[in-house]
């Protein structure tokens, strides 16, 4: 179904498929991995398929629940929406004719916006053009590290009203960014057993970069043992920048 969220830039999720496979080192304490195989143990339903123990784990299987489809259309109140909080809407399993339903959804309920986030840029990059883009979503890639920029060229080619960047779990600086036609970078330190710490000076960098370049900022944690331990303040204040989404009609 859907939920409402604790994540500080959204409002609610929305989970048209759950599961997933660890793709990069951003992956490596993944709450959503741990999270399915406790969700497996209480007998939710949509966390029986099981996923390869190399890359995934108990409960955290690729799997599509086309039953929750219609959810956002009975939401009456507008909201922003994390669409598969526990998974990636381009992951290699999850069909294109799938990935167009959920779209199919989005356009059809403009009073919604919906934030989709992926680290498979290059299927999203492959796939844009076969998807009917709606003003009212906003794309994003992970970028952990410096190693994953090349993410961040293939959102460039993609049609949305906005793109953004999640760096969190920050892993380690990201210097010299080329941020056009990116419109909102996120940012923030892991949280979980085993966290791996974020330097400030690597968020500082990023709140610069953004400065300079006219993107909207936003920090979100520095992370911890739990996500809200080290606080959100930076240099002694909240960063809780919003995007502006650009006019659809003069994207290319």
């Amino acid at each position: 179904m859907a939920d409402k969220s604790a994540i500080e830039w959204t409002e609610a999720t929305w989970n048209p498929t759950t599961g997933c496979d660890r793709i990069s080192a951003g992956c490596d304490n993944c709450y959503a991995m741990t999270l399915a195989k406790r969700l497996k143990a209480m007998g939710s339903p949509k966390y029986q398929v099981d996923g390869d123990a190399r890359t995934s784990g108990p409960g955290f299987g690729v799997a599509l629940h086309p039953d929750v489809l219609d959810v956002p259309r009975r939401w009456r109140e507008p909201r922003t929406v994390f669409v598969n909080s526990m998974s990636d809407l381009f992951h290699a399993r999850v069909p294109l004719h799938y990935v167009q339903q959920v779209f199919a959804v989005m356009r059809e309920t403009p009073r919604h916006t919906y934030q989709v986030l992926t680290k498979r840029a290059t299927r999203l990059a492959k796939l844009a053009h076969r998807i009917d883009w709606p003003p009212n979503v906003w794309m994003g890639v992970s970028v952990e590290d410096d190693s994953q920029r090349a993410r961040i060229d293939q959102l460039r080619e993609v049609p949305a009203a906005v793109r953004f960047i999640s760096a969190e779990p920050l892993l380690g600086p990201i210097p010299n960014l080329d941020l056009s036609g990116v419109d909102w970078l996120i940012a923030g330190g892991e949280s979980g057993q085993g966290c791996r710490p974020v330097d400030p000076d690597w968020v500082r960098d990023l709140q610069d970069q953004c400065h300079r370049a006219g993107t909207a900022f936003f920090f979100k944690q520095w992370g911890g043992r739990t996500p809200k331990a080290g606080g959100r303040l930076l240099d002694g204040r909240t960063w809780d920048e919003m995007p502006t989404p650009r006019a659809f009609a003069a994207m290319s």
